[in-house]
């Protein structure tokens, strides 16, 4: 009996603090952020749509920047999907362009610079977080959801590179979302944890960038500064990897450079990647119950990403091969590399496998 009597005060307290909103409406729909009126993307406008910016708030009040980008014409209520993505990038490059061309295809999209990045809001900035940044999605879909154009049961979701992570994980949370697609993903849990290939997979490594970052991080308060670390190494070695000069080539180039985004500059902060370390992405993927597309190229460096979640979801291990298993599918792109996924360069994006999953799975 006691037990049971603990447990409902228990209960009651958490719906209480789970619950009470003590902001007003109107607050909320007032803007505080600085945003570009011109066509700043990395990317040509298309006359097939238009094109608005707009800004929602996530549950722990950062305001978000978005452009909207609806069929011309379009009448009803039409299905919708948020993009973001890469990690580190802004909207301006390859969300923008996703969100563009899906909304030629007749959905309303939107493309969102994620907390403290790009136009959104979130001090202090180049901070990144597995919670908040899996928050951004769900608050896109709460702002989708009350659209008056928008049908609300017709929802999905795009996330690429570091945000494809993100997405899986919202996919996971919130059955709102009908439908997800994971272009050229990278798990950053799993890239923090264990380095890429698992060069760093072993409790002393662990430790030791514990240690570093925790040290940065007395040096930071210090200074009332953070350090960044950085983002594409510029200029570029002759020996780098082949990966980072994939990096090079669309983030520091005229090909995808933009002067908001993180890649293209200076780069995280140095602590920002820091609670990626404890909370794994995708624990809970195995249990998301709607479709997901998993999109990659055959010779990028991140497949193996891709393919960890492919079995987290299924159970199924694949090794460069496309395959599907129930509602789940991943889609290896012939001699495709990381950043073949970004842009229309080499004309890799498959926009009509896209199309297709999302009229067939938001219907």
């Amino acid at each position: 009996m006691m037990k049971r009597i603990l447990f409902a005060v228990v209960m009651g307290i958490m719906l209480v603090g789970c619950t009470t909103n003590g902001s007003n409406k109107d607050d909320d729909m007032k803007t505080t952020l600085n945003l570009t009126q011109e066509w700043d993307k990395t990317f040509p406008k298309s006359d097939k749509v238009d094109h608005k910016k707009v800004t929602f708030k996530n549950r722990y009040g950062i305001e978000l920047a978005a452009d909207m980008y609806t069929p011309k014409g379009a009448t009803g209520k039409l299905a919708a999907i948020a993009v973001s993505g890469p990690f580190g990038a802004v909207k301006e490059q390859s969300s923008g362009l996703y969100a563009q061309h899906m909304a030629e295809r007749g959905f309303l999209t939107i493309a969102f610079d994620p907390s403290f990045t790009g136009e959104s809001g979130g001090e202090p900035r180049r901070m990144a977080s597995p919670d908040i940044n899996t928050e951004d999605f769900l608050a896109a879909v709460d702002f989708l959801s009350v659209q008056e154009n928008v049908d609300p049961e017709r929802i999905g979701i795009i996330g690429i590179c570091g945000f494809g992570g993100m997405a899986v994980n919202a996919a996971a949370l919130d059955p709102r979302i009908k439908a997800t697609v994971a272009s050229t993903m990278y798990d950053m849990s799993k890239v923090n944890v264990e380095g890429y290939f698992k060069s760093e997979d072993s409790r002393e490594q662990r430790m030791e960038k514990r240690k570093a970052i925790a040290a940065q991080r007395t040096e930071d308060y210090k200074s009332g500064t953070y350090k960044r670390a950085g983002g594409v190494i510029d200029p570029l070695p002759e020996d780098a990897p082949f990966f980072v000069k994939d990096y090079y080539d669309y983030y520091k180039t005229e090909r995808g450079y933009h002067e908001r985004s993180g890649n293209s500059n200076d780069g995280w902060n140095v602590i920002g990647c820091q609670s990626f370390m404890n909370q794994p992405l995708l624990a809970w993927a195995h249990e998301i119950e709607n479709p997901v597309l998993l999109i990659h190229g055959e010779k990028a460096h991140s497949r193996y990403f891709s393919e960890y979640a492919f079995e987290k979801m299924t159970g199924v291990k694949v090794d460069g091969v496309s395959k599907t298993v129930g509602n789940k599918e991943l889609l290896i792109i012939p001699g495709a590399v990381h950043t073949d996924l970004y842009d229309d360069k080499n004309g890799e994006i498959p926009y009509d496998k896209m199309e297709q999953f999302f009229k067939d799975n938001l219907k």
